[in-house]
């Protein structure tokens, strides 16, 4: 690759990793060629964009970042061959890649290290947490249920007594006639 393209590469990565609050860097190397086309189609049908780089030009990409200091355990996981794969919800990727091995009976992607709103989650043992992490949306629908659900109790116990009384006032006038 000339420098020119480099620079390319490199100044697009520096846009779409400091665009991105969610990233994983993975290790396909070993899936047949047919299997990364699979892989990449459904990531491309999620929404999640899949991208094979030199680990050289990612490292370069994030030493350019402006206000982002990236821990270097990061770095540590930028060996071997390295497919990038940026998402806009954090456990996207990670559901994906583990829906993709049960039905493939793979175990590739292999994840090297995720980066999740600033945290750092290193090797393939964290696809199951990774996974279960809650998306933005998730948590903010928890949240709201948790707040409406004081109320709708407070509601249901005024309508629950309030039935309750006009019940007991319907008998006690009946037992009067």
């Amino acid at each position: 690759m000339k420098k020119d393209a480099k620079g390319a590469v490199i100044d697009q990565l520096v846009e779409k990793l400091s665009q991105s609050s969610y990233f994983y860097v993975t290790d396909s190397s070993t899936l047949p060629v047919a299997a990364i086309n699979d892989f990449r189609r459904i990531c491309f049908e999620k929404g999640i964009e899949v991208q094979v780089t030199k680990n050289a030009l990612v490292r370069k990409a994030l030493d350019r970042i402006d206000g982002i200091e990236y821990d270097p355990k990061l770095l540590e996981a930028l060996k071997g061959p390295t497919t990038l794969i940026f998402s806009e919800v954090g456990n996207l990727p990670a559901k994906v890649i583990k829906e993709y091995r049960e039905k493939q009976n793979k175990d590739k992607p292999l994840i090297k290290a995720a980066y999740i709103d600033g945290a750092i989650y290193l090797g393939d043992e964290s696809l199951d947490a990774l996974a279960t992490l809650k998306s933005k949306t998730e948590l903010i629908g928890e949240i709201i249920g948790l707040l409406q659900s004081p109320a709708k109790n407070l509601v249901s116990a005024l309508q629950s007594s309030g039935n309750k009384l006009a019940g007991i006032i319907k008998t006690l006038s009946e037992r009067e006639g």
